[in-house]
């Protein structure tokens, strides 16, 4: 287990540019198993996750030519099937939640696709209905082997079907978009996930042949093709580095450029961080957080204290809340943090009392933080990082806070965060990786 020692209490300043995006990258690499010609993936982030994904694949049998460690040519033209069924599949698979979207693809071209019970964060319960839901519509088989934990789908042909998605699940949409892309007919999928990375993996889809209405709305209308091509296709700025960067210079005081953050695709994060006291300036697709002493919460206009919550797009993503917390600790004002999607989110902020920030949990699924307004440093500590998001989080109240911290189990950060302590120090951060 890995770990990071941090020095804190220095405020970072200089550029930095975001990876990129982790969600849609899971999504667009799990794509290429539409076809058998080839597909070129562009600016995909170094982290955890999406490597280990890429080697799934190519166990699976795509042929994959590393032009760098950011960009990857993907040909699918003899995937073995098999190798879903052995020990190996289910242990690599089980480890690496977004590899549940390898279904989708799999039942269009081959008609059958098999997955055991994903892992990933400990957030809490993340079901897989809607996954399921939409092969069924498409006509597919579902199978559940409760003694193995293990799911199969199979289909002789899927059919267009009209759908109203149970909940506006990214993954869900994705998944039931791929599967109906080669579908016979037309599929109409309402209360569809439309972020920006089901929107791009739209859009990869669309150049490869497929023919699909409605990108960017919760309705898809997708009408089915016989046969994917090859494309080239480049995956956006991950918007949560963006917000990392941005809540960051708030906590170290820092003065940060966040270079090529694709700021028409952040949706309302720069004014969700603006509501809560922090500058930020716009320069052409650059983001620039001035240094600020002091940053004030805003307040609803009865008075009643702000309430920062999730909600499906165009609302604010559910990733960013465990920042906009820890952001809100040394702001002046109060602030409600509301998380409906996940109820173990909230749970690492034990570990931010135990730095002196003024936090209530109020339930699984809220807290209500009282800033302190700088009048008193957080304190250094060791703590765990429990997952991706909240691991991040712990990294920028480190950052921010007096004397050493420790933070053990960062392989959750480095998931999700490609060479986040070599990028943090050429910003002035103290940062070490002790092994």
């Amino acid at each position: 287990m890995s770990t990071f020692v941090i020095e804190g209490g220095t405020p970072l300043r200089g550029e930095i540019t975001p990876q990129g995006a982790k969600n849609e990258a899971l999504q667009v690499l799990c794509a290429t198993l539409l076809t058998s010609e080839e597909v070129t993936i562009e600016n995909i982030p170094d982290i955890l996750d999406v490597n280990n994904l890429i080697d799934l694949l190519e166990k699976m049998g795509v042929a994959i030519n590393r032009i760098d460690r950011h960009t990857c040519k993907f040909k699918a033209d003899n995937v073995n099937l098999d190798f879903l069924l052995t020990d190996d599949f289910k242990r690599r698979a089980s480890s690496l939640r977004g590899s549940i979207m390898i279904m989708g693809p799999l039942v269009a071209r081959f008609g059958k696709a098999y997955f055991p019970k994903p892992g990933g964060d400990k957030i809490g319960r993340r079901r897989l209905d809607t996954h399921f839901f939409g092969f069924q519509k498409l006509g597919a088989k579902f199978n559940f082997d409760a003694n193995e934990v293990f799911y199969s789908v199979e289909a002789e042909k899927l059919k267009g079907a009209y759908m109203l998605l149970d909940e506006a699940s990214v993954t869900g949409t994705a998944n039931t978009l791929m599967a109906a892309v080669m579908a016979e007919g037309t599929t109409t999928i309402y209360n569809a996930a439309c972020e920006p990375y089901v929107q791009q993996l739209s859009r990869m889809l669309v150049a490869m042949g497929a023919n699909i209405d409605g990108i960017g709305s919760n309705l898809l209308i997708i009408r089915g093709v016989d046969h994917l091509g090859g494309c080239h296709h480049r995956i956006l700025p991950d918007m949560i580095e963006v917000g990392s960067f941005i809540g960051m210079a708030a906590m170290t005081g820092g003065d940060i450029t966040i270079k090529n953050a694709g700021i028409r695709h952040l949706g309302i994060i720069p004014l969700a961080f603006e509501r809560m006291g922090i500058d930020i300036e716009q320069v052409a697709d650059d983001i620039h957080v001035p240094a600020k002493e002091h940053y004030v919460i805003d307040s609803f206009i009865d008075g009643s204290i702000m309430t920062i919550a999730d909600a499906p797009w165009p609302g604010l993503t559910p990733d960013l809340l465990s920042v906009f917390l820890v952001v809100a600790t040394q702001a002046k004002g109060c602030v409600l943090i509301h998380q409906k999607m996940f109820e173990s989110r909230l749970f690492f902020v034990d570990k931010l009392i135990d730095m002196g920030a003024k936090i209530i949990l109020c339930d699984p699924h809220r807290a209500t933080v009282i800033g302190l307004d700088r009048e008193t440093q957080l304190r250094g500590t060791t703590m765990t990082s429990p997952d991706i998001r909240a691991g991040v989080a712990l990294l920028i109240a480190a950052l921010s806070a007096n004397g050493t911290s420790t933070i053990h189990n960062i392989e959750q950060i480095d998931r999700g965060y490609q060479y986040i302590d070599k990028r943090l120090s050429a910003l002035g951060a103290t940062i070490r990786r002790s092994e």
